[in-house]
């Protein structure tokens, strides 16, 4: 009798392993399937920090990006990495960064994008990946005013200053020898009010921007239009296609030509070239 008892309690002690084995597995599957449909984009995004899309922008490139009276960064380009988040269904979070880093901090994954005014490059693709353009700007020289600089020929031997890392020093290495370097392209316009410079290459709107605080500049010639896109990661193909989805919409739905007009008074969304 007992070696009966003994012979059952055994084929039932297996019964119940097999049977709590059968069900964690399912418990498993059922998890997986339910990851993978759950519909939440930002899963598969790679993303620095779980639900945030973590972007950095200059600050200092008005009206494109700024730090308004209350501390708090403020423009088209932070306006954009906004919306883009929030139709990817993450929440946003800028954070102000040195121009001329932001291209290595994103290709290490310091951050999941930069969303600031960066034009397309060939030597820029080769470390990071750029979105469709969500503006579309071009190189200008500004001088002061009554300067004998009449267009970008008249630059050779002259001093120029443009924001350092940016396409701008790329297009004044084309010009002159002499160029300096400034953290932002605003104050390299200041400079140049000050008469510390003979020109500034930078962007038509930044220009604008700086006449209208009363720098004494004055522009002289577009050189160009350029196309500007958001920075990602290479190995981030995933966010980067949820970018390229959020813009498209973003564009269809007129919230990128609203923003532009808001900070820039203009639409700037629109390629000039297609039109």
């Amino acid at each position: 009798m007992k070696r009966n008892w003994s012979f059952l309690t055994a084929m039932l002690l297996s019964l119940v392993l097999i049977l709590a084995a059968c069900g964690g597995g399912n418990e498993g599957n059922g998890n997986e399937g339910g990851s993978e449909g759950s519909g939440d984009e930002g899963s598969s995004l790679e993303l620095t920090e779980d639900g945030k899309f973590r972007y950095v922008v200059s600050g200092e490139f008005p009206p494109f990006s700024t730090v308004d009276e209350n501390g708090d960064l403020s423009g088209y380009d932070v306006a954009v990495g906004k919306a883009i988040a929030e139709k990817i269904g993450l929440e946003p979070e800028v954070e102000k960064f040195k121009f001329s880093g932001m291209v290595s901090a994103i290709k290490s994954g310091r951050y999941d994008a930069a969303v600031a005014s960066h034009t397309i490059t060939d030597e820029r693709k080769k470390a990071v990946n750029f979105s469709e353009p969500y503006y579309y700007s071009g190189p200008v020289l500004f001088v002061q005013p009554g300067s004998d600089i009449k267009t970008v020929e008249d630059l050779s031997g002259k001093d120029v200053a443009v924001s350092k890392g940016s396409t701008y020093e790329k297009s004044a290495q084309e010009y002159t020898e002499k160029i300096s370097n400034y953290d932002s392209d605003q104050t390299a316009l200041r400079a140049l009010s000050e008469g510390k410079h003979d020109a500034v290459i930078t962007d038509d709107i930044t220009g604008k921007q700086a006449i209208e605080s009363g720098f004494k500049v004055e522009k002289v010639e577009q050189l160009g239009t350029s196309e500007q896109a958001v920075a990602i990661k290479q190995e981030n193909k995933n966010l980067l296609e949820a970018v390229n989805k959020a813009l498209k919409e973003l564009k269809e739905d007129g919230t990128l030509k609203q923003l532009s007009e808001e900070y820039i008074g203009v639409d700037i969304t629109q390629n000039p070239d297609s039109e």
